[in-house]
């Protein structure tokens, strides 16, 4: 499979550096301080595990979303279409990338609308930036996101820190929560919110659940930051002065997955969580929903499989990465996702444990909600 990713355009060079830069972060996910019980005696037939769930009103074969990462330039329109087939093919979710290109420029949305003509009967996630709603974006712009390709949620990403390093970042946020709350009341589909690398915090979490949002993607540190994308960006462009600026923040900034979304279970008891931001293997994707989430998301692994081996290589990426996940229903003596989620952890690592202890975390509440998810009162951490 070929691309051309010599332009100078934002969308292929972001394509392009994600591919063949080191873009992730040193930070760790936190995911590896979670255990485990193993169950040596499961009385679980491999081939009955179900791992099946909803997700925006849909059922999909397997608790995974391909999270949003491109669109809006005609080279990009492949990658779209060809994620768009293998997410169709085992019935899981998709995101595309930022809308922003083909709401301002309508000879573009055909890179998106690809999305909805390969993948007819899977939940499809629009995308637009939490910035562009203080530009003037409203209502009028969120349904043609939403209509572009027949979206079952549309995503509003949350992304300050990639927008303070980017050379042409908008990096006005002030005005940004009255302008969700609009669309949240009027938007026909669920609105998603969505960091981006960074982590949801308990706070922004618990005061949109308030509001009505009921969906959120945490995409916690531990997995692509896009600081860091951006000043390999600006590297490349000759300004070296600008791209000194990251220092730390391209490792060490944000909150770690693991971290997110338990506190998003806390903050938002009976909401839809993703758990996404270094999820790498269905373990990952296993130790989510055990701790808190319901889907499990990525976009790196699967865009860096896709541009490097093709459809083929992406099919089997995505076939080990549900095989993987039957395999973590089975060790736990589980049946199903529903079962899953209420097997019981420890917290392990001492990072964790600390920074979730600060936060008031308690281990037997918090077993019982994220195990029933039908609490309507948050956990009180605040």
């Amino acid at each position: 499979m070929e691309f051309d990713l010599t332009t100078k355009d934002r969308k292929l060079d972001h394509i392009k550096i994600t591919v063949d830069k080191n873009v992730e972060s040193e930070a760790s996910t936190l995911l590896e301080g979670i255990f485990v019980t193993h169950n040596s005696l499961p009385e679980v037939d491999m081939n009955e595990v179900d791992v099946s769930t909803n997700f925006l009103g849909k059922r999909i074969d397997a608790p995974i979303i391909i999270t949003g990462m491109t669109g809006g330039h005609p080279d990009t329109a492949k990658i779209n279409e060809y994620l768009a087939l293998e997410a169709e093919k085992h019935g899981i979710a998709l995101g595309v990338g930022s809308q922003r290109a083909a709401i301002e420029h309508k000879d573009l949305e055909w890179t998106f609308r690809v999305a909805r003509k390969y993948a007819p009967n899977v939940p499809l996630v629009a995308n637009i930036g939490a910035s562009q709603l203080i530009k003037g974006y409203g209502i009028k712009e969120v349904l043609d996101a939403i209509q572009m390709i027949e979206a079952d949620g549309i995503a509003i990403h949350l992304n300050p820190l990639q927008e303070v390093f980017q050379l042409e970042g908008d990096t006005e946020f002030n005005g940004i929560l009255s302008k969700i709350i609009e669309i949240v009341d009027e938007s026909p589909v669920p609105v998603v919110i969505k960091e981006t690398g960074t982590g949801l915090s308990p706070e922004v979490v618990y005061v949109l659940y308030r509001l009505g949002v009921r969906y959120f993607d945490v995409s916690g540190l531990g997995g692509t930051n896009w600081a860091k994308v951006e000043v390999l960006r600006a590297k490349a462009r000759g300004n070296r002065k600008f791209a000194a600026r990251l220092d730390g923040y391209g490792d060490f900034w944000g909150n770690p997955t693991a971290y997110s979304v338990i506190m998003a279970r806390m903050s938002a008891p009976d909401s839809t969580i993703i758990s996404s931001g270094g999820i790498r293997t269905g373990m990952d994707i296993v130790y989510s929903i055990v701790i808190g989430g319901d889907l499990g998301g990525f976009a790196l692994p699967a865009l860096r499989v896709l541009v490097k081996e093709g459809r083929e290589g992406l099919n089997r990426f995505v076939e080990s990465i549900i095989y993987q996940v039957k395999v973590g229903i089975l060790l736990t003596g589980s049946r199903n996702i529903e079962e899953l989620r209420c097997r019981k952890f420890t917290i392990k690592s001492n990072e964790l444990r600390l920074i979730l202890t600060n936060e008031g975390y308690d281990p037997y509440r918090y077993n019982r909600v994220k195990c029933h998810n039908k609490l309507k009162v948050p956990l009180g951490w605040m």
